[in-house]
C-alpha cells in the first residue's frame, strides 16, 4: 500500500494502537501511539493524533485520558466483550470434544484478539488444549456448515456415521449410511454437539454426533417431520436422554436422600415438584431408559432409589444382576 494511502487510513491505525495496547487498566502514551504509526509507515504529528482521538470520540468510542508519573496515558474503554465473557467462551472452546486441538487453538487465538494484548496475555495462561481428549476430525467445521444450510434450505440430507473400531480409528458403522434425514436443530451436550434430526425411514426423532458424520449430501428433498418438532422442547429432550443414549420414554418416581437435591436440581431443573419424604424426597421425572440411566443412578452411591414404575424397577434389577453374573 502507498504511503499516501496509509495516511488516510490513519484515525483507524489509531483505534488498532489502542485495541491492541490498552484496556481500562493499561493506557499508552502519544509518543507511543506515534511510535508505533511510524512502524505501521504512516507519519504523524502530535496535533493530528490528537484530532483523531476526538474524531473517534465524537463517533461514539470511549477513550479516556488520565495523567500517571507525570504522563498522560490514553485508554480504550469500549470493549465488544469484557474479560470475563472472553474466559468463558475460551473455556467453552477447550472443553468442546468435537473442536479439534488444532481448530481449538487458532479459535482461542481469534478469541484472544478481541482483547487487549495485556489481556490477552491473561487468557492465554490458563488455556488448557494439550492432553485433553479432543477429535481429530477437522472438518466438523464443514458439517456444521452443511447441516445449518440444509435446515436453511429446508432440505433432507444423506451422510456417513461412523464410530470407533478397535485399532482405534474411524470407520463407517453397520448400516452407517443415512438417508432421508431431516435435520432440524444443532445442540451441544455432555461436551459434544449434535444433531436432532427426524428419520424418515423409522419416523422417528434422533440425533447424531456431528464429530462422527462423514460425506453430508444436501437431497433437495423437502424435510419430513414438521409436525414432530412444532412445539419441540429442546432443553426438555437433553435433560430426558441421558448421555444423549436413546432409550424408551418414561415417567419414573424417585426417592433420593436430601443431601442430593442439588444433584436433581442441577439435572432436572428447579419446574419439578419436590415431595418431601422426612430425611428423603421423592420426584417424577421424564427420562429416556438406557444402560446410561441406570449407570447414572447407580453413581449415585445408594442416595437414590427407583420407586416406580414396576418394569422399570425390574429392569434396573435385571441390570444389576447382569453386573454381578460377570464378577462370580
Amino acid at each position: 500500500m502507498a504511503k499516501s494511502e496509509k495516511q488516510k487510513l490513519k484515525t483507524m491505525a489509531v483505534l488498532d494502537i489502542l485495541r491492541e495496547n490498552t484496556d481500562d487498566e493499561h493506557g499508552i502514551t502519544m509518543p507511543e501511539i506515534i511510535e508505533k504509526l511510524d512502524a505501521m509507515g504512516i507519519s504523524a504529528e502530535r496535533k493530528s493524533v490528537y484530532k483523531d482521538v476526538e474524531e473517534l470520540q465524537d463517533y461514539g468510542y470511549e477513550i479516556s485520558k488520565e495523567k500517571e508519573g507525570g504522563k498522560f496515558k490514553y485508554y480504550l474503554l469500549d470493549r465488544d466483550f469484557e474479560l470475563p465473557e472472553l474466559k468463558l467462551l475460551v473455556d467453552a472452546v477447550q472443553a468442546s470434544k468435537f473442536i479439534s486441538e488444532k481448530r481449538s487453538n487458532e479459535l482461542i487465538s481469534k478469541i484472544e484478539k478481541q482483547a487487549s494484548k495485556h489481556q490477552a496475555k491473561e487468557l492465554h495462561r490458563q488455556v488448557y488444549v494439550t492432553n485433553r481428549v479432543k477429535t481429530d476430525y477437522e472438518s466438523v467445521y464443514y458439517n456444521i456448515d452443511d447441516i445449518n444450510l440444509a435446515i436453511n434450505e429446508d432440505s433432507q440430507i444423506e451422510f456417513d456415521y461412523y464410530e470407533w473400531n478397535m485399532d482405534k480409528e474411524m470407520a463407517i458403522r453397520e448400516n452407517g449410511h443415512k438417508e432421508n434425514i431431516s435435520p432440524w436443530a444443532l445442540m451441544w451436550d455432555d461436551e459434544n454437539y449434535y444433531m436432532v434430526a427426524f428419520d424418515g425411514e423409522s419416523e422417528i426423532i434422533k440425533h447424531y454426533r456431528v464429530d462422527k458424520i462423514r460425506h453430508i449430501n444436501l437431497t433437495g428433498e423437502h424435510r419430513d417431520g414438521k409436525l414432530e418438532f412444532d412445539g419441540f422442547d429442546m432443553a426438555s429432550y437433553a435433560k430426558e436422554t441421558f448421555g444423549m443414549f436413546t432409550g424408551e420414554p418414561e415417567n419414573v418416581e424417585l426417592e433420593f436422600d436430601n443431601n442430593f437435591i442439588g444433584v436433581v436440581l442441577d439435572r432436572f431443573g428447579k419446574d419439578i415438584m419436590i415431595m418431601n419424604k422426612g430425611d428423603k424426597f421423592r420426584v417424577h421425572v421424564d427420562v429416556n431408559l438406557s444402560d446410561q440411566f441406570f449407570g447414572w443412578i447407580l453413581g449415585l452411591s445408594g442416595g437414590v432409589k427407583i420407586v416406580g414404575p414396576e418394569n422399570v424397577v425390574e429392569a434396573y434389577k435385571e441390570t444389576l444382576a447382569k453386573e454381578v453374573k460377570k464378577y462370580k
